[in-house]
């Protein structure tokens, strides 16, 4: 459920705006990557997703600018807003709840769908060391598109020579033909999807193969590969310089970033 910052004042308008956010997943790929989104864009908090299948948590605000702000509190599930580029995320900072998925995503598309968002973006990543033969080949990052999505955008994906997802064998070496979804390390990943197929809701997967470690480069990879569709920001070439560090990786990460990242 969707909680305003601001008691009395309303729901912000979200129609028509994208809602970014990231899957839980391997490496918290997803999450670093929609840190710099918000970090580098400057997005305001507009409120909080009020759940109970997250692991519940409090800490400073992350993306401090200057010691007053600093002082601000931040949970589990907040989401931000740039109306300008008609983009709303939501970010997500602790784990799931045991057998919590389901009514997490079912409550998560009910607000979709209300709000009337226009479409949704799920940032993953997935076990590189769980990959196939066929998905070794390439680039590491992939793309999926729910039915109700792929007519719009589906040109744009072939234009920018992207991989789609692909589905691996039910019985390797056994029986090839009959494949499924598989994206093992990716949270909430594929039912989240696969809810979103259901209910004719648009959306957009993107993810790395990765494995846990220092993932930041995971996580610029994968923001360089969302700016390639969507243009938050105008860039020629794509390289780490460009998307502002939040202040908390400072805490997280340490002397673990080169000083040029600041």
């Amino acid at each position: 459920m969707f909680v305003p910052c601001e008691r009395g004042g309303g729901c912000p308008d979200f129609k028509g705006f994208a809602l970014l956010m990231p899957a839980v997943s391997v490496g918290n790929v997803g999450q670093l990557a929609v840190d710099l989104v918000i970090s580098t864009l400057h997005m305001t908090k507009v409120g909080y997703f009020y759940t109970d299948c997250l692991v519940p948590m409090v800490g400073n605000n992350p993306y401090a600018t200057s010691k007053e702000n600093s002082m601000e509190l931040s949970i589990n599930a907040e989401v931000y807003s740039l109306p300008s580029k008609k983009l709303v995320v939501l970010q997500i900072r602790s784990p799931f709840i045991k057998n919590k998925y389901k009514p997490f995503c079912q409550t998560l598309l009910s607000w979709v769908e209300s709000s009337k968002c226009a479409r949704v973006i799920l940032l993953s990543s997935s076990h590189a060391y769980q990959r196939d033969d066929e998905q070794l080949l390439g680039t590491p990052l992939r793309y999926l598109l729910t039915p109700a999505l792929e007519k719009a955008v589906e040109g744009r994906m072939q234009e920018l020579n992207w991989k789609e997802m692909e589905k691996v064998a039910v019985y390797p070496g056994i029986n090839d033909t009959e494949k499924v979804l598989h994206i093992p390390g990716g949270g909430i990943t594929k039912l989240l999807f696969t809810e979103s197929c259901s209910r004719g809701i648009q959306m957009a997967v993107l993810l790395k193969f990765c494995s846990e470690g220092d993932n930041i480069p995971d996580a610029f990879a994968l923001v360089n590969y969302l700016n390639e569709w969507l243009q938050l920001i105008k860039s020629r070439v794509n390289t780490s310089s460009q998307w502002k560090i939040p202040s908390s990786w400072r805490l997280l990460f340490g002397n673990g970033l080169p000083p040029a990242l600041f």
